[in-house]
C-alpha cells in the first residue's frame, strides 16, 4: 500500500527533477564543447544524450505535477496514468536519439577521412561526467525509495544510463588516443544501442500498464493466499489486476458461506480489502465481490425473480396454506440456478417437531412444480 500522500510525491518529484535538470543543462553544454574542441564525436553524442534528459526532466515534473492531482468526476481512478503517458513518450525521444547518434557515427566507419581524433580534454570531460551522473543516481534513487515513486526510479537509471553511456565514452576515447582511430565510432554505436535498450525498457513498461496488463503470476499467487488465510474466506475466483501510475489495484471474486449475513460478508469482503492493502506493495485499491457459489461454474441465477415478485408468487402457491401467513420473517438464498426459502415463525406458533415437518412438508409440495425454487426450510424463534 503506498501510505505516501500524493503532495509528498510531487514535492519529491519536483525537488529531484530541478536538480537534475540545472545538472543535464550544465553537464550536456560542458560534453558538446568538449567534445567539438577534443575532437570526440562519442563525447559529443554523449552530451546529446544529457540533452535529452532535459526533455525527460520536463516530462517528468508535468507528469509529476498532474499525477498528484487525486481522483475527481472525470478521474475516478486518479491521473496516475500521466507517469505512465510520460513514460511512453520518454521512450520514443530516446529511441529517436539512439537512432540519430547511430546513424552519423555508422557514417563516419565507413568514411575514414571524416573520423575524428579526439584531444585529452574529451577524456578528463568522460570522467567527470561519470562521476556527476553517478552522484545523481543516488541522489534521485534515494527520494524515488522514500516515496515509492516509479518516475523516479526510471528517472534515477536514466541517470545511471548517463554514467554508463560515460564509461562507453571514456573507453573509446582513450582507445583513439592509443591509436585505435574507429575505437571514438564504435563508441558512439554502442552509447547509442545503450540508449535504445533504455527507451525500449520505458516504451514497453509504458505500454504494458496502458494495456492493463496484470501482475505476475508470482504476485497473483501471493495475494491469493493472503485472500485464503482470512477468516470466513472458502475460496477464490475471478482475480484480476492492473496497475496505474505505478500503483496496482484488484478486484476478485470472494466465496464465503451462503447462509451468513449480508453484513458479515460485507465484513469479509472488508478484511480481504485491508489485508491485501496492507501486505502487497503498492496496492493502492481493491473491489472484493462476495460470491455464495462459484458463479464460473454454478447455473446462473440471473433469470429468477426477485424478492417483490418471489413473495407475490409463494402467496399464491401458499394460499390453501393459511399457516404461511403467520411467517414473521422469509430469507432467500439464490443458488445453483434456483432459489431456497427461508421461513421464519414465532415460537408460539410451535407444537411438536412432527407437525412442523409436515408444515414444511407441505410448503414444499406446493412448490414442486415451480423450477424455480429449490427448497423450503422453517425456523422457530
Amino acid at each position: 500500500m503506498d501510505t505516501h500522500p500524493r503532495e509528498a510525491r510531487a514535492m519529491a518529484i519536483k525537488r529531484t527533477t530541478l536538480v537534475g535538470a540545472v545538472i543535464n543543462l550544465l553537464l550536456s553544454a560542458l560534453k558538446i564543447t568538449a567534445g567539438w574542441m577534443g575532437q570526440s564525436h562519442a563525447l559529443i553524442a554523449d552530451g546529446i544524450h544529457s540533452f535529452s534528459d532535459l526533455i525527460s526532466d520536463a516530462l517528468v515534473w508535468i507528469a509529476g505535477h498532474k499525477a498528484a492531482k487525486g481522483p475527481d468526476a472525470e478521474h475516478p481512478y486518479g491521473h496516475g496514468r500521466y507517469e505512465t503517458v510520460a513514460t511512453l513518450v520518454l521512450g520514443f525521444l530516446l529511441l529517436a536519439v539512439a537512432i540519430g547518434i547511430a546513424w552519423d557515427a555508422t557514417d563516419r566507419l565507413f568514411k575514414p577521412l571524416e573520423l575524428l581524433r579526439p584531444e585529452p580534454i574529451a577524456l578528463y570531460v568522460a570522467g567527470l561526467s561519470i562521476l556527476i551522473k553517478e552522484a545523481l543516481y543516488w541522489y534521485t534513487r534515494g527520494y524515488g525509495l522514500s516515496v515509492r515513486s516509479d518516475l523516479l526510479m526510471a528517472n534515477a537509471w536514466h541517470h545511471r544510463s548517463d554514467a554508463i553511456s560515460s564509461i562507453v565514452v571514456l573507453i573509446g576515447v582513450a582507445g583513439t588516443l592509443a591509436g585505435l582511430p574507429y575505437l571514438d565510432s564504435v563508441a558512439s554505436v554502442i552509447v547509442a544501442v545503450m540508449i535504445a535498450k533504455i527507451a525500449w525498457d520505458l516504451g514497453s513498461d509504458a505500454t504494458r500498464e496502458l494495456v492493463d496488463t496484470g501482475l505476475s503470476p508470482e504476485r497473483l499467487r501471493e495475494i491469493s493466499q493472503i485472500i485464503r488465510r482470512s477468516t470466513g474466506v472458502r475460496d477464490v475466483h475471478m482475480l484480476r489486476t492492473r496497475t496505474l501510475g505505478g500503483n496496482a489495484s484488484a478486484d476478485v471474486h470472494v466465496l464465503v458461506d451462503p447462509d451468513i449475513s449480508v453484513s458479515e460478508g460485507h465484513a469479509i469482503s472488508v478484511l480481504v480489502q485491508q489485508r491485501l492493502m496492507e501486505s502487497i506493495d503498492r496496492m493502492s485499491d481493491v473491489t472484493v465481490h462476495i460470491d455464495p457459489e462459484d458463479d464460473e461454474s454454478a447455473v446462473p441465477t440471473k433469470d429468477l425473480p426477485m424478492r417483490t415478485e418471489v413473495i407475490d408468487c409463494l402467496d399464491q402457491h401458499w394460499q390453501q396454506i393459511p399457516e404461511a401467513l403467520t411467517r414473521k420473517r422469509l430469507l432467500l438464498h439464490y443458488l445453483d440456478g434456483a432459489i431456497t426459502v427461508d421461513l421464519f415463525f414465532p415460537l408460539r406458533t410451535y407444537t411438536d417437531e412432527p407437525t412442523a415437518h409436515r408444515l414444511r412438508d407441505q410448503l414444499r409440495s406446493a412448490l414442486q412444480d415451480d423450477p424455480r425454487f429449490a427448497d423450503v426450510r422453517l425456523y422457530f424463534g
